[in-house]
């Protein structure tokens, strides 16, 4: 197996440690995006109006020769041409033609095995510096990939703190690129609570979070993951793999154990 360097906070190589096999996974960016859908649709709630909206009303049709249309009225209502159309849709207060319906399948779903190997995929993609460049991200300063570094990182818990340890791991960069290529979206969704889209930064994989979740959580485009919790969605934002993550040693280390080659898949 190959073996990589593990770096310290202060940007030194402090020893090595053997990649685990889910590394050398296949790459495969039809079942990324497979997962990330299904993982994406698994949020949105069902929602659809009453069936019987619309519909609850005494309204009965006069009949033909009458020279007038045969809509559905309201006996004895008092309108202006005499009855109120009712129940149709072209009617005011009328059902809707097509109504959204609860019953609608919204959520994609997949098979385990496609998902975990969707993540194995996504998880060996972010070795690949052509991926992880191709994505947008700014690996300039890296020397190399997958990165990885001490387990001292899940303990900072300040802001200040971790944008030097940022700079020292050379990451900062891709912080920067997040935090100024916010732009205004083009279209509708400015008016319905998504006004801006935000590019994402490096993700950051640990063992344990002892407080890192605070330290970086105030970063732009920055994502904090115990290696646990990881998925496909977090890997390859937008169906997009390749993402800059940084892994602690404990981290890599659960990953040998976690989401193995099943047989069959």
């Amino acid at each position: 197996m190959k073996k990589i360097k593990i770096y310290s906070l202060e940007g030194e190589v402090i020893g090595e440690i053997e990649l685990p096999e889910i590394f050398m996974e296949e790459f495969r960016p039809d079942l990324i995006k497979r997962a990330v859908i299904s993982s994406q649709t698994a949020k949105i709630q069902p929602w659809g109006s009453d069936p019987m909206a619309g519909k609850r009303t005494t309204a009965e049709s006069f009949g033909a020769g009458r020279g007038a249309a045969m809509v559905p009225r309201v006996k004895g209502s008092r309108h202006p041409a005499g009855s109120k159309g009712a129940f149709v849709p072209q009617a005011a207060g009328g059902r809707r033609a097509h109504p959204p319906r609860v019953a609608r399948i919204i959520h994609e779903k997949i098979n385990k095995k496609e998902r975990r190997l969707a993540i194995r995929s996504a998880v060996a993609a972010t070795a690949k510096p052509e991926i992880v460049e191709q994505r947008g991200h700014c690996i300039e300063n890296l020397p190399q990939l997958p990165f990885i570094v001490d387990d001292e990182l899940s303990k900072v818990k300040k802001t200040s703190e971790t944008r030097e340890i940022f700079k020292k791991l050379g990451i900062m960069d891709d912080v920067v690129r997040a935090k100024s290529g916010r732009t205004i979206r083009a279209g509708r969704g400015k008016t319905r609570g998504r006004k801006y889209k935000s590019p994402k930064g490096p993700l950051l994989v640990v063992g344990e979070d002892k407080g890192i979740s605070k330290g970086a959580r105030n970063h732009p485009g920055v994502d904090i993951v115990v290696v646990n919790n990881l998925n496909a969605e977090l890997l390859a934002p937008g169906t997009h793999p390749g993402r800059l993550t940084i892994y602690t040693k404990s981290a890599i280390e659960k990953l040998g154990e976690l989401f193995t080659s099943e047989v069959g898949v």
